[in-house]
């Protein structure tokens, strides 16, 4: 996130009303010191945080909003604000844990830098361990001095309430695709491509925003046409899954996601005849193997799995059929 300066911010239309909003509290004077900004992850969140954070800091602020060029600011897009701490997960762990909290809890009660305030930006906030929380709502409670804490989070529910409760909340509207696929495609390429590279990313722009569209969208139907196979028959379970395991697993599986989406939906408007619970086992089947990517599991296996189980949504009496034609 290094390098995030105002002017990325204010490019991102879907962050327009809650910057709004933050920047009419700093006008007034008026921004409480814990505030949970709520939004789908890669759509910005951090960079809104850093934004408010730049605000108070920034020594040349005008109606709310940072200069984008002064010390301060430029600080704070290099990551180099001392009187600035972010709070994520580990490199070897998938939590933020109690010492991270409480080290931050001791630093906000040392003298800032600047003489003027310290800000905590935490995110992904849900990814607070049960203690660290606890650890949190004592500051929640007593902030030392002039403290503002900000807690990113595409997942508040996964927070206690007590800390949700001690907390102003920003809620980020999720943009609808047509308005990420057109902000993308402005920085080029085709509105097809970047539609199907959001889908391989959950819809998440910023995330996709460096990869190639081209590349991406040929995965997807390259995968698609390879489901489609599937569905006649025609499709090696062992070989593909072997090949997609050595090739992009998890965008391979995103694939799969939406294609079977497509399928579930078809059945769903009687468009086409599906075994339904075959289609509900495949989902349950293909959450389980989203849940499992970044585990030392043999992959290659895991998709074979997946692969036979999707082999059987046709219905048997379809099945035979085609084979008696």
């Amino acid at each position: 996130m290094s390098g995030v300066e105002a002017s990325d911010v204010k490019s991102l239309p879907w962050l327009d009303a809650p910057r709004q909003r933050l920047s009419a509290a700093l006008q007034r004077d008026r921004l409480p010191a814990a505030l949970l900004i709520q939004i789908d992850p890669g759509l910005g969140g951090e960079w809104l945080a850093r934004w408010c954070a730049a605000a108070l800091f920034c020594t040349a602020v005008a109606a709310g909003e940072p200069c984008g060029r002064c010390v301060d600011c430029r600080r704070v897009a290099s990551g180099e604000q001392p009187d600035l701490l972010l709070l994520s997960p580990l490199e070897d762990s998938k939590e933020i844990k109690i010492d991270q909290v409480r080290e931050a809890a001791r630093d906000l009660a040392l003298t800032s830098h600047s003489g003027r305030r310290k800000v905590v930006i935490i995110s992904p906030a849900e990814k607070l361990n049960r203690n660290a929380a606890n650890a949190l709502l004592k500051t929640l409670e007593e902030p030392a001095g002039a403290a503002t804490l900000m807690l990113v989070t595409g997942e508040a529910s996964r927070l206690p309430q007590t800390v949700q409760s001690r907390c102003m909340r920003v809620t980020c509207a999720p943009p609808a695709t047509a308005t990420l696929v057109a902000w993308l495609t402005a920085r080029g390429g085709t509105a097809a491509d970047w539609a199907a590279a959001l889908a391989l990313y959950d819809g998440r722009p910023l995330a996709v925003l460096g990869a190639d569209p081209v590349a991406l969208a040929g995965l997807q139907r390259d995968t698609h046409r390879v489901l489609d196979q599937a569905l006649q028959g025609a499709l090696d379970p062992v070989e593909t899954a072997e090949a997609w395991a050595r090739d992009e697993p998890a965008l391979r599986v995103a694939a799969i996601s939406a294609w079977l989406r497509e399928r579930i939906d078809d059945w769903a408007t009687g468009r086409r005849k599906f075994d339904g619970r075959a289609l509900l086992e495949s989902e349950e089947s293909l959450r389980e193997l989203r849940g499992w990517l970044d585990s030392p599991i043999n992959k290659a296996l895991a998709l074979e799995r997946l692969l036979w189980r999707l082999g059987t949504i046709v219905p048997r009496a379809t099945t035979a059929n085609r084979h008696r034609g």
